[in-house]
């Protein structure tokens, strides 16, 4: 049976101190053997051994415990009441399992703090950016104008018409903060219910015909549906991500290409939408960042499109608040697919 390591401890302090007892005990041996006899005196050796190894085990508990305890008392995660003498000098190799979990558990805590104070300058930064730059160009059109360029009626309404951009480039960039804090705090609230997926295409790309033929891009169906396809989910939500999706591919999109949306079954239980363009692609290094907040692929051609930077980021909350899967796929020079599964109407 392994012995307690405390207890191997105080066996071998009190052998040792008996070994040296009767070293010294020898010297004297000639003397007391004539008194007290052989049979007394390894009697004696014997209850010298035992009272050693209680008076050490003793000495041993008693000096890991007090220090156990200040321990116990300095770390906020153990609590010294539950820390008994008894099983203070048994229990070491839990203690430093308890404290090996403690530390990694810190670390991993100071790693995350790490990351998310990262994350707050860099949003910070990017929000200031954002409203910055919008901010600026509207004032510096009115400062123009009341400084006289407003008697010009040709400039005044030039400007006025920049301006007004301007003003709508900082709603887009404040609706879309409001909205991703909105997810990202409070939760997303769902009106389920069973629509066709068809039409809301169709009324998205009526929506935005007029913008994609300012850049002679084609909206159009992988293929002509002959029946509708009934989907489950929340309309106003799905007809978001579907915008985004669209007018992200007609500003990104090559001059006189196309964009493509298909649904296809992806499993007995969901369907997947796709969108699909012929433009720029994406290299591979940008698609694992390409969901976060403000994350841009070509900084001054995004910001020459103009929106908020948060299109793609507000797409990936709202898909994966139906419980579905966005997904990326994109081959640099040739153009990129974006898609989504919903579930199926019964």
């Amino acid at each position: 049976m392994k012995l307690k390591k405390t207890y191997s401890y105080a066996l071998w302090s009190a052998l040792y101190l008996t070994l040296l007892t009767v070293i010294i005990a020898g010297i004297t041996y000639y003397i007391i053997s004539e008194h007290f006899g052989y049979i007394t005196i390894i009697f004696s050796i014997i209850i010298l051994f035992i009272i050693s190894f209680f008076i050490t085990q003793y000495r041993a508990e008693h000096f890991i415990y007090r220090r156990l305890k200040k321990l116990y008392q300095e770390v906020s995660i153990l609590n010294v009441n539950d820390l008994k003498r008894d099983s203070a000098t048994t229990d070491i190799d839990k203690l430093s399992k308890s404290m090996q979990k403690f530390v990694e558990g810190k670390r991993l805590e100071i790693k995350n703090l790490t990351e998310r104070d990262s994350f707050r300058r860099d949003f910070l930064g990017n929000v200031a950016h954002e409203l910055k730059t919008p901010l600026f160009t509207v004032q510096g059109y009115i400062l123009t104008l009341m400084e006289g360029a407003i008697n010009d009626k040709q400039i005044r309404m030039k400007y006025l018409d920049r301006a007004n951009k301007g003003v709508e480039r900082l709603v887009a960039v404040i609706k879309d903060l409001d909205m991703i804090a909105k997810l990202e705090n409070d939760g997303l609230k769902l009106n389920i219910e069973v629509f066709n997926i068809l039409e809301l295409i169709q009324n998205v790309f009526d929506l935005f015909e007029m913008k994609a033929k300012k850049r002679n891009i084609s909206l159009r169906f992988d293929k002509i549906y002959e029946f509708p396809v009934f989907v489950k989910g929340d309309v106003e939500k799905i007809e978001q991500v579907l915008i985004n999706l669209i007018v992200n591919s007609i500003k990104y999109g090559k001059p006189n290409g196309t964009t493509i949306l298909g649904v296809d079954d992806f499993n007995d239980k969901k369907f997947i939408v796709k969108v699909i363009d012929n433009g720029e692609g994406i290299n591979k290094e940008h698609i694992p960042r390409l969901f976060e907040r403000f994350y841009r692929v070509d900084q001054s051609r995004s910001r020459e499109q103009g929106g908020s930077g948060l299109g793609l980021s507000i797409v990936k909350h709202i898909v994966e608040a139906h419980n579905q899967k966005i997904l990326l796929k994109s081959t640099f020079g040739k153009g990129s697919e974006f898609s989504f599964t919903l579930e199926k109407a019964k």
